[in-house]
């Protein structure tokens, strides 16, 4: 369940990033801002369980891939194969931590 937290938090960072980017009115920065404390909530509540280092490096690797993708599909940003191969790397050094990191028993 805290591993579900902290994949919903890095997902919900994709919709807040996006949003400092496209926000232009009031209720756009409220939502915004509300979305933010939605996902540093579900983060600062499955650190409470989980290695703090491996949370982190999740929750921002899931944020930095979906930007990065939701820019290129939905923000005209170009496709580059050097940023993908980057991406791609960056998965591979989070997938390695979480493999890496032992868990203690709650």
């Amino acid at each position: 369940m805290q591993w579900f937290k902290v994949i919903l938090a890095g997902l919900i960072e994709i919709v807040w990033v996006t949003g400092l980017n496209t926000a232009d009115s009031v209720l756009g920065w409220i939502g915004t801002f509300i979305v933010i404390i939605i996902s540093f909530f579900l983060v600062i509540s499955a650190c409470k369980y989980l290695p703090v280092g491996t949370v982190y490096a999740v929750f921002v690797g899931i944020g930095a891939v979906g930007t990065v993708f939701v820019d290129m599909i939905f923000l005209g940003d170009p496709f580059n194969l050097i940023k993908i191969i980057l991406i791609i790397l960056l998965v591979i050094g989070i997938v390695g931590l979480k493999l890496t990191t032992e868990e203690a028993e709650s």
